[in-house]
Order: structure tokens, then sequence, then C-alpha cells
């Protein structure tokens, strides 16, 4: 193709210069020789552009039948894979349509089971409805039937199931609880014994009951005029001044001083002896009197609140605490005098504390300070416990022995160990034969309770008999409607429902009695 183009390009520009030199007015015109060379020239250079093109020619024509010819075998490859995917595509969809004809005659073969299961179901539960009716009905007819042998309906049959039942657990569980207990107490009441027993010999001492009204002795009869004074003059400036009443009756040589507060109470008494002794009794006289007894009376109160700190070994309290002490010097509680309480619950938590291997300062010191509120309950409304943990608070004391305070009678919860042991000592002191007394009426009232306690609810409880001056109770049982089992279920009973419902300083013990009895007669 580019000698095609060669020759015909230089056969143009031939052409060109030919009629270039005809048009020319130059030199002389080429000679017919000349022109006949370019001619021929012209010829060979056309005849080779012939030739070259039809070269040209037949190799294009030889190279598209080639082409052709490869195109075509491409086409008849292609077109043979085609047919052979399309033959193995048809054979696998034939096979795939198939399957699911097999499938579907599957498919209704199981749909057919399935319904005729689900007919079957159908007449079985017709059949089962029926024969559940029939059951209740049979049911129904034995239950009349048991009723009337019986008795009883099923809710009663029911009630004395569960009964039976109920006791039945309780049976086990106190077989369970016995061994457990028995386990426990082998180690536990043997410490705890030590401990207790240990505290109450090395700090026992002598406990004076004392009168909430105070007796002064007199010289004589006499005395009693003169106390009274002119028209009454003196009694009335005495109970005026000293805040005490004072009652002088038919008792020989003897008069009576009453208030509610005891250390007022002590300081009348103490103003009236001295002018007793003195024998000058007059209004000025008794201010003056009055004012010295006071003093005295305060003093007293410290030192008494400062010996209670030398007899423990405790040292820097805030003197308010220490004359606050000293004042419940002329306090008591149920007889018992509340100074020697807490000095005594104070030594028997620090020999506790001390068997514990915990320190013994801050336990003593929280446990002699338990009752210090009691100095102020008739000035100050609330709890005892909550105001001597104030007043504890104000003067400074440690968090944890305000808290032992305030948690001794479980007002607060109890989270510290002082506070466990300062509640321990004071059950201890307060408990212990001969501590405390009450009044006759409480006391009676609660020995009754006691024994309505264990003679309610229980069956099969004959007698009951409150004993030790209500810390035993002793309860009688049938033999023949309780057995020894049920004894102990019984005994448990009680102490919860005593636990529950009364307030009492140490323990009271249940005792049940099973006791058996044969008795024939020879005649």
């Amino acid at each position: 193709m580019v000698s095609v183009l060669l020759g015909a390009a230089l056969l143009v520009t031939l052409v060109a210069l030919i009629l270039s030199l005809r048009r020319s007015p130059g030199p002389p015109a080429p000679t017919e020789d000349e022109l006949a060379a370019v001619r021929r020239e012209a010829e060979e250079v056309r005849a080779q552009a012939r030739a070259d093109a039809e070269e040209i020619v037949h190799k294009a024509e030889v190279q598209a039948e080639h082409v052709a010819d490869t195109a075509r075998a491409e086409l008849e490859d292609e077109a043979t894979t085609l047919k052979r995917e399309m033959r193995t595509l048809r054979e696998d969809l034939e096979r795939r349509e198939t399957r699911l004809a097999e499938r579907e005659q599957r498919l209704d073969a199981e749909a057919r089971r399935v319904e005729e299961r689900g007919q079957r179901l159908s007449e079985t539960k017709r059949t089962l409805e029926t024969r559940r009716a029939e059951l209740d009905r049979l049911d129904e007819d034995r239950r009349r039937v048991l009723e009337r042998a019986a008795g009883l309906t099923a809710d009663q049959a029911r009630a004395e199931l569960v009964a039976m039942i109920e006791n039945q657990a309780k049976r086990e569980a106190v077989l369970i609880t016995r061994e457990i207990e028995g386990a426990a107490r082998a180690e536990g009441d043997k410490r705890a014994r030590k401990i207790v027993t240990l505290a109450i010999q090395r700090v026992a001492g002598e406990q004076t009951a004392e009168s909430v009204v105070s007796v002064l002795h007199l010289p004589g009869d006499e005395m009693k005029g003169r106390i009274i004074g002119r028209e009454g003059r003196n009694i009335r400036a005495f109970e005026t001044t000293t805040g005490v009443n004072l009652i002088i009756d038919d008792t020989p040589e003897a008069v009576l001083l009453s208030c509610f507060d005891p250390v007022r109470r002590e300081v009348g008494r103490l103003t009236l002896e001295k002018l007793v002794l003195d024998g000058r009794i007059h209004p000025q006289r008794i201010e003056d009197v009055y004012e010295r007894s006071k003093a005295d009376v305060e003093q007293l109160c410290v030192r008494a609140g400062e010996d209670a700190l030398v007899e423990l070994g405790l040292t820097d309290m805030h003197p308010e605490l220490i004359a606050l002490l000293g004042r419940l010097r002329y306090r008591t509680s149920y007889g018992q005098n509340v100074l020697k309480h807490l000095v005594e619950s104070a030594h028997i938590a620090g020999i506790m504390a001390g068997e514990l291997r915990l320190p013994v300062e801050p336990v003593k010191r929280g446990t002699l300070l338990h009752d210090v509120g009691k100095a102020l309950t008739h000035e100050v409304e609330g709890s005892h416990a909550l105001i001597g943990a104030e007043i504890a608070r104000r003067y400074g004391e440690h968090e944890d022995i305000v808290h032992a305070i305030e948690a001794h009678h479980n007002e607060v919860e109890v989270r510290t160990v002082e506070a466990v042991l300062t509640q321990a000592a004071d059950a201890i002191s307060g408990s212990r034969p001969g501590a405390r007394r009450e009044s006759l009426e409480a006391y009676v009232k609660r020995l009754e309770r006691l024994e309505q306690i264990a003679r309610d609810r229980h069956d099969g409880v004959d007698k009951v008999y409150a004993m030790q001056a209500g810390r035993e109770i002793r309860v009688m049982v049938r033999p023949d409607s309780v057995d020894d089992i049920q004894a102990q279920v019984i005994a448990r009973d009680i102490a919860k429902q005593v636990e529950d419902e009364l307030t009492y300083p140490g323990q009271i013990r249940v005792t049940v009695v099973r006791e058996s009895r044969a008795t024939e007669f020879a005649r």
C-alpha cells in the first residue's frame, strides 16, 4: 500500500513538472527524445505501481481469506461449545424436573399420611375425652364413697394432709437441727461459758437496792415541829428552795423526802440532815445550807465519776462526762445502782474483749458510757441510748464508742464488735440473780403472759407452770397425744413466740415434760 502511494505521488509530480515546463516561458521546450524518455519513465513507474498495487491487493485478499477462515473456525468452535453447554443445561434441567416431579409425588404422599394421622389423632382425642369424662365420673363417685366412708370432705382431708405433712416436716427439721445444734454446742457452749463465768467471777460485786424515796432519821419527834416551823413556813421554804417534797407523817423519828430527780433528792436529804444537826431551821438558813449541800453533792458526783474511771483504768475523759457519770451514783434501775451497773458492765466487757484478743480500752469506755443518757432523761426528751450517744459525740468521744452507746438497745443497727460486747455485758450485769427487781404488777403480768403463750395454740398441752421468777416455763404434755419429736417442736415454737412477743433480761428456758405412767389395780 505504501509503494502504491509513493508511485502515485511520483507520477503526479512528473505530470506537474511537464505542465510547468510547457507553461513556463523560460528555456526552450524539451525535445521529442526527452519527452519520450520521460514518458517511458512514467510508464515504467506506472507499470511498477500497478504491479505493486496488484501484489498488495493479492496479499490483502490472502490475508482476508486467512482471517475469514480463522474467524469461521473460531465461530464454529464457539458454536460447538455453546451447543454442548446447551445440551448439558438441557440435560440438567430435565434431571431437575424429574427430581421435582418425584418430590411433589413424595410431598403429596406425605400430605396424605399427615391428613390420615390427623384424623387418627382426632379420633384418639375424642376417645381420650370420652375416657376422661368416664374417669372423672368414676373419680367423683369414688370421692363421694370415700367421703361417706371417712366422714370428711375433700377440703378437710386436704387440710389434714397438709397439717400432717407440716408436722412431719417440723419433726424432720427438729432432727436435723438437733444434730447441728449438738455439734455447735460442743464448742460454743464451752467457750461462751468460760468467757461469761470468768467475767462474772472476776467482777462480782455487792448490789444494794436503793429506794426511790429517801428516809432521814431524826433525833426525836420534837424535831418534826421545828422542821415544819411556824404555820409551816420552814417546810414551804424547804420545798421551794430544794424542789423536794418533804413528807412528815406518823412514822416515829423519821421523815420522807420524795423527788423524781435522785440528785436533787440527795441534795435535799443532805440539806435537811445538816439543818437537823445544826438545829437552826429558818428560811434564810435553809437557803444557805442548800447552796453548800448542792456544791458538796456536785463534788461527790465528780469524785464518784473519777473513782469509776480509776477503777477501770481509763483516762482523758471530758469533765462534763465525768460529772454526768457521777450523777448516776444516785440513780437506780429496777433497784440496781446505775453507776455500779456501768462499772460492772465495763469490767465484764473488758474481760470478754481480752478473751477475744480485742482492744480492751475502747470496749470498756463504750460500756461505761452506754447509760450516761439516763442522767438527763428527765431533762431531755427521748431514749437514753440516743441521748447518751449525742452527749458522747458532743464531748469528743470516738465514733465507735458513740455507736456502741446508741446501739446497745438495738435502736440503731449494730455494726461493730464493740457494740455487741456492750450489749452482752449490759445483759449479763442486769440479768444475773439479785441484780434487779421489778414491780409486782409487771412481774405477775409477765408470768401470766408466759403461761398463756405456752398454753395457747399447742395441741396436747396439759399444764403450764412459770418457774424461777419467770426464767423457766415448764410445760406438761399428754403422752398419748405428743411424742418425743413433737415435744421438741412444741418447745421450739414456744421459745420462738416468747422471743417475738416479750421483752426480758437474760434468757428463758422452755422445758417440755412428757411423762408416761402405767397404773393397774390388784383385786
